[in-house]
């Protein structure tokens, strides 16, 4: 089938179905699984999918690429700089890097609007620990083996998908935007300015982090980060150790830890990772602060935990002479879009996770990025399923399977969701 007769059939599936007494609900308008079918009968487009499948070389030397360089959350110019670089070598359009530091290209479509495709360009702090061991990217079989490898092959999937794409000639009804976002570690940062640059525009958000087992279309329980601040006077050892910003700080935290009990509720985590004061043995801080992290499946359960939290830290303060504030840094109180897992999106979706093989597991609480444009209304789907393991250890790893899964799957999502002209 040539591609004018391939554009013809996708054109006529994309139109409305209209009834005498009215239209056809939105999610009736096109069959996500016959697109699909119409576009693989594209040649160029087939090959470029079979292609895919035999880039196994390919895909381990642009993963060994991009998880050899440190990307801890807030400082991943560097890679964000040799995604960036990955992206105009594939033929990506308009490839930029702003200042989060996102990595952004995309392939030029017709409607105005577009699809966007996210993975994460930031490691977890330990990670590049372990490189500054000297430890490297290596492939052993079906495998590519070291620090970074895990997160970081959803990028690399990306690429290759973006490469297959420019190279098929085919051309989609909507931009089709590849971003590797920073700063997901530190509270969705990079998200936040990606969705703000394309909010107004976008057909929704597709989230690459697994080859396709598992399909989100929700982002359940809610996530708060708080800065707890302590205050107080400011002194040598040898003035008395008392009153003291550690002490408020340690009986904190202390209380903070026993308010969870395995019974409370199902899905509910609390935890402090970090603590900061002072720099000196002999000296006594005038002000240190804890982190708070508080996880649930309901906004409800973390709104309890957080008076609770208060009246400790009254308490605490009373007992100690010092002042304690808690102070918001991130709240994603997570959400679900009516009718979204009946949406063209999701449906895209499961038909491609279901043309590679699958059955995916469907489930309306996603995590990560996707929490950010769900949370504003917007639509978004996660692809989850296998992908690696062992992250931010040693023997952290990647499978090639499943990156190139990933990357036919991000393939087959932009013409199905993108759509083709």
């Amino acid at each position: 089938m040539t591609f004018q007769q391939v554009s013809l059939r996708l054109y006529e599936l994309c139109l409305p179905v209209i009834f005498i007494l009215g239209t056809a609900p939105a999610h009736a308008e096109k069959n996500p699984e016959e697109v699909l079918q119409a576009a693989l009968q594209i040649t160029s487009l087939a090959n470029a999918v079979n292609s895919v499948g035999r880039s196994d070389a390919r895909a381990a030397s642009l993963l060994t690429e991009i998880a050899s360089i440190a990307s801890p959350s807030g400082r991943e110019h560097e890679r964000a700089a040799k995604v960036a670089e990955l992206m105009r070598n594939a033929g990506l359009v308009d490839v930029q890097v702003d200042n989060t530091p996102n990595v952004v290209g995309r392939i030029v479509g017709m409607s105005g609007k577009a699809l966007v495709f996210v993975t994460m360009l930031d490691d977890l702090p330990i990670t590049e620990e372990f490189q500054r061991e000297g430890l490297r990217p290596r492939r052993e079989g079906d495998r590519v083996v070291g620090p970074a490898t895990d997160i970081q092959s959803a990028v690399a999937a990306m690429v290759l998908a973006a490469e297959a794409l420019v190279a098929s000639g085919v051309h989609p009804r909507h931009d089709l935007v590849f971003a590797a976002v920073a700063r997901e570690e530190t509270g969705l940062q990079g998200m936040e300015a990606l969705y703000s640059r394309y909010k107004d525009s976008t057909v929704g958000f597709v989230e690459v982090l697994g080859d396709g087992q598992a399909v989100h279309y929700g982002a359940g329980g809610a996530i708060g980060w708080w800065k707890v601040v302590a205050y107080g006077p400011e002194g040598h050892t040898g003035t008395g150790g008392l009153p003291n910003v550690n002490q408020a700080i340690a009986n904190s935290a202390s209380g903070i830890f026993n308010l969870q009990q395995p019974e409370r509720h199902k899905g509910t985590f609390i935890n402090i990772g970090i603590i900061r004061s002072g720099e000196a043995f002999n000296h006594k801080p005038a002000t240190g602060w804890f982190s708070l992290d508080i996880r649930a499946q309901e906004r409800g359960v973390v709104e309890e935990i957080v008076r609770e939290v208060r009246r400790i830290l009254v308490r605490v303060s009373q007992e100690t002479h010092t002042r304690l504030e808690m102070v918001p840094d991130f709240q994603s109180l997570g959400g679900q879009i009516p009718g979204a897992r009946d949406s063209y999106l999701t449906r895209s979706a499961i038909a491609v996770s279901r043309h590679l093989g699958f059955q995916p597991e469907l489930s309306d609480a996603g995590c990560c990025n996707m929490r950010v444009p769900i949370g504003e209304g917007t639509p978004a789907v996660g692809i989850r399923g296998e992908r690696g393991g062992e992250r931010a250890t040693r023997d952290e790893w990647a499978s090639i399977p499943a990156m190139l899964n990933m990357a036919r799957h991000t393939l087959l999502m932009g013409v199905t969701a993108g759509e083709l002209q």
